[in-house]
């Protein structure tokens, strides 16, 4: 069951691909997620450098024999610093089944990718995005909805929205992202068009997610109300906790804050201390709005089978009303 264009793209048993998100998507996440059938992501951000990320992937590859990717995610203009030619050579070099991409156009770099036989999935937030994606020639695209968590673009159009406009005007697959934790928001991607689905969220609340337990702790305890938007003024809307952080952002915002303002409360490395001390006020964690459905911790293993279970008995009742 649930064979569809992405998991024979892929090479994996179930549509069901981890979110590549900053600081948490490591080797050991990534594996636990391509061991239990579905596919399984490694940031290339979070390591820092080329060499880090070869480190990480071939760790990846001695923790699993199942297919694989990386999120290459990309600012929006090339500048100083930028290492994304570097993790692409590694990419390259290592071999993947799939990257996910984000960001700015992925073009100069796919038809190296498509020559060493590596899939790519372009992220985007919006139909005319993926219409452009497809035109470059991606193999398929990831629609992330109003309610995903990190970013959701700029114009609150929701999941389930985005993914029966993208299928209707798209060849190639798509994967649905935001909004979707278990059996039924899988069903009901499936049911809308999707061949395939993206969890970010879900996995965050995992045994082999490395976060700090306190961190954890703080999101089961988190509902879809406590979630907030921030970073509109700088035209790169995130979806994050509301925490006392987050709220000094949004005020500092309405003030008419500069981008090099912001960056004193938003930077990345905050939210990764925070991550690892287990204060969930210091710094900005993304998160998305299902975290309102999510009120156990699993292992990884436990919440795809969940969710394939749980689709299949889904599928026998749906077939049973139809046969009646």
């Amino acid at each position: 069951m649930f064979k569809t264009r992405i998991t024979k793209m892929l090479g994996i048993e179930y549509p069901i691909i981890q979110g590549g998100m900053l600081w948490l998507s490591t080797a050991e996440l990534a594996a636990a997620v391509s061991n239990a059938g579905g596919f399984g992501i490694i940031t290339a951000l979070s390591c820092g450098s080329g060499e880090k990320l070869r480190a990480e992937m071939r760790k990846c590859k001695e923790l699993t024999d199942r297919p694989f990717g990386v999120n290459v995610s990309m600012l929006p203009r090339l500048a100083a610093g930028d290492r994304t030619a570097e993790y692409f050579d590694v990419i390259i070099e290592e071999g993947v089944a799939g990257v996910e991409t984000a960001g700015r156009n992925p073009e100069p770099y796919l038809l190296r990718l498509k020559e060493a036989g590596i899939k790519v999935i372009h992220k985007v937030p919006a139909v005319r995005f993926a219409q452009k994606a497809e035109n470059i020639g991606v193999d398929a695209v990831t629609l992330v909805g109003f309610e995903c968590g990190g970013l959701p673009g700029m114009d609150d159009v929701t999941t389930f929205i985005l993914i029966q406009k993208a299928t209707g005007v798209l060849s190639i697959p798509v994967v649905a992202g935001g909004g979707i934790c278990d059996a039924k928001g899988f069903m009901a991607a499936l049911a809308l068009g999707a061949e395939g689905v993206l969890m970010g969220t879900r996995f965050m609340l995992t045994h082999e997610c490395w976060m700090h337990r306190r961190i954890k702790e703080r999101l089961l305890q988190t509902t879809e109300l406590d979630t907030m938007i921030i970073a509109r003024s700088i035209q790169n809307a995130s979806r994050v906790i509301k925490n006392r952080i987050a709220m000094q952002a949004l005020e500092m915002e309405q003030r008419g804050a500069t981008l090099e303002e912001l960056r004193t409360v938003i930077s990345s490395q905050m939210g990764l201390k925070a991550l690892q001390e287990g204060d969930p006020d210091a710094g900005i964690i993304a998160c998305g709005q299902v975290i309102g459905l999510i009120d156990d911790l699993k292992s990884v293993q436990e919440v795809v089978q969940e969710i394939v279970e749980g689709a299949q008995a889904i599928y026998r009742r749906f077939s049973a009303i139809g046969m009646g």
